[in-house]
């Protein structure tokens, strides 16, 4: 059960994100920070700290060939401003949309055939690094989404910038409207069955009703009956409690200390 709960948790938070001459005009005009007057968050404090990668590294990378960077916000967001060279996926890029939410299967990862066709259309293989952040204010965490599908399928190539675009801003790194150059397909990518362990399907949830913690991450209006996300039935999994998914972050966008964090899941689960 522990286990379960550390990548329950894990889930949430991931849910629960090319030089300046590579980019021709940028809609940020300050000067990029001295890396010496950056303070970087060390992500090796968390057992997971992998699973993200930080604005410094990402920015040192630019340009790069190894890199694909996937921006995940709505593409009218993208439109406005993104990551030098980044792609627009919007929310749903990895997932069936066949029908309508709430029909069966919506919303669901794609097949490995079809994941493993976007994946190659992207241009990612097994070994560059794959990048994905999304506003993580402004957004349903739609990086951490993606992030999760991609690490159930088996890829150990991906990360969240962590903050996402916002804290990217703050740091006062470039921003830019310019559309990256063309796309260059790759010719293989490997996915592994995908794992189970990471999913719970609503059959196994209506199983276990009162017997398994259910934690509910959306807004206390969606928790408490709002369709206006597009849900087609308003209110919440019987006995599931509330916690909006981005109180584990600090106002800047990053990751609450482990500690708050556990603070945190023992105020939740017994409360």
């Amino acid at each position: 059960m522990r286990i379960m709960e550390k990548r329950f948790f894990i889930g949430l938070l991931i849910l629960c994100v090319m030089m300046v001459s590579f980019v021709g005009c940028s809609s940020n005009n300050n000067p990029t920070p001295s890396e010496d007057d950056i303070t970087q968050v060390d992500l090796s404090v968390y057992e997971n700290g992998n699973y993200f990668i930080t604005p410094q590294e990402v920015q040192a990378m630019l340009g790069s060939e190894d890199l694909v960077l996937l921006d995940c916000n709505k593409p009218d967001l993208y439109g406005k401003e993104h990551l030098p060279g980044a792609i627009s996926i919007g929310l749903h890029a990895f997932s069936d949309k066949v029908g309508k939410p709430g029909d069966t299967g919506w919303g669901t990862i794609k097949s490995k055939e079809d994941l493993t066709k976007v994946l190659m259309e992207l241009g990612i293989d097994n070994d560059k690094t794959v990048v994905l952040y999304s506003n993580v204010f402004k957004g349903p965490g739609a990086d951490g989404r993606a992030a999760w599908q991609l690490t159930l399928a088996g890829m150990d190539n991906v990360q969240i910038l962590l903050g996402g675009l916002s804290y990217w801003k703050d740091l006062g790194y470039e921003v830019t409207k310019e559309m990256p150059s063309e796309i260059v397909p790759t010719t293989e990518v490997v996915l592994k069955d995908y794992d189970q362990s990471f999913i719970a399907t609503k059959e196994l949830i209506h199983e276990n009703l009162g017997q398994q913690f259910v934690l509910d991450v959306r807004t206390e209006k969606e928790y408490n009956g709002s369709q206006n996300a597009g849900e087609p039935r308003g209110g919440h999994i019987q006995g599931a409690k509330h916690f909006l998914w981005t109180d584990f972050l600090e106002a800047d966008g990053t990751l609450k200390s482990p500690e708050d964090i556990e603070k945190i899941n023992e105020i939740i689960r017994c409360c």
